[in-house]
């Protein structure tokens, strides 16, 4: 895809609206909608790595109450033309076709390639992915088993949801929270996988979230990797201007 002049591409990860409560949260929703409405000018292309709700799951007729704004405002850019994909995260991993039918936004449970004026781009959340983190991936595989989601969806949403709620803050192991110190070039597990990934393919560009600190590590002598922070504590994004990406803070005033 050729990116038409004057557009960009922006990337977005890890609102975790909803935590610690939807209250606490309001500010930060509030912040994110507003750095939506300043890059509608220019987006050809938005981009959401997951985490945007710190938990969600689609019931057959019901979907966790509140995010009107930022749901309101994604429609309208959708809507306007501009192109959203969403990749689910750790938080939000049970999304099923909610967005798809009610936002025309794309919902994508696995890393995907990207090509913009011939650059290269592997996309995902990043959650479970290199080496070590053995015990999220085994509970990964227990959230994602079609009869874990049964027997989820049998629970009446108002005791389910608010268990979930509870165990996604509280819970270490689902929240993340003990992991979220930088690790080193060499140790960072998400730039392992990246290097790995080069050993089959090139790609230019790796942009993940998860991680909660914005990075940029060379991967490769064409190659680098990105994390793209969050919208809790840094408040920072990923823009692709058609020749190159730079990791970016929005300064809400």
């Amino acid at each position: 895809m050729q990116i038409p002049q004057g557009k960009k591409i922006y990337f977005s990860s890890d609102n975790h609206l909803g935590a610690p409560t939807q209250a606490e949260s309001l500010p930060r929703e509030k912040i994110f909608v507003k750095w939506l409405d300043s890059i509608k000018h220019d987006a050809e292309v938005i981009f959401l790595l997951g985490d945007l709700f710190d938990f969600w799951f689609e019931y057959r007729t019901v979907v966790p109450k509140g995010f009107v704004r930022v749901l309101g405002k994604l429609a309208e850019l959708r809507d306007s033309g501009i192109q959203i994909h969403f990749f689910v995260g750790n938080h939000d991993l049970w999304m099923h076709d909610y967005f798809e039918k009610e936002l025309n936004i794309p919902v994508y449970h696995d890393p995907k390639e990207f090509v913009f004026n011939n650059k290269h781009f592997f996309i995902g959340h990043g959650d479970g992915k290199g080496p070590g983190d053995k015990g999220y991936k085994r509970m990964k595989k227990v959230f994602i088993n079609p009869f874990s989601k049964w027997l989820f969806r049998w629970l009446h949403p108002d005791i389910g949801v608010r268990l979930a709620q509870h165990l996604s803050v509280k819970n270490k192991l689902i929240s993340g929270d003990e992991d979220k110190e930088f690790l080193g070039e060499e140790k960072e597990w998400l730039a392992q996988y990246s290097k790995r990934k080069l050993e089959n393919k090139h790609f230019d560009y790796f942009v993940f979230g998860h991680r909660h600190l914005p990075m940029e590590i060379k991967v490769g002598e064409n190659s680098t990797y990105y994390n793209l922070g969050d919208w809790i504590n840094h408040y920072t994004y990923g823009v692709f201007d058609g020749e190159d990406f730079e990791l970016k803070q929005f300064k809400s005033k």
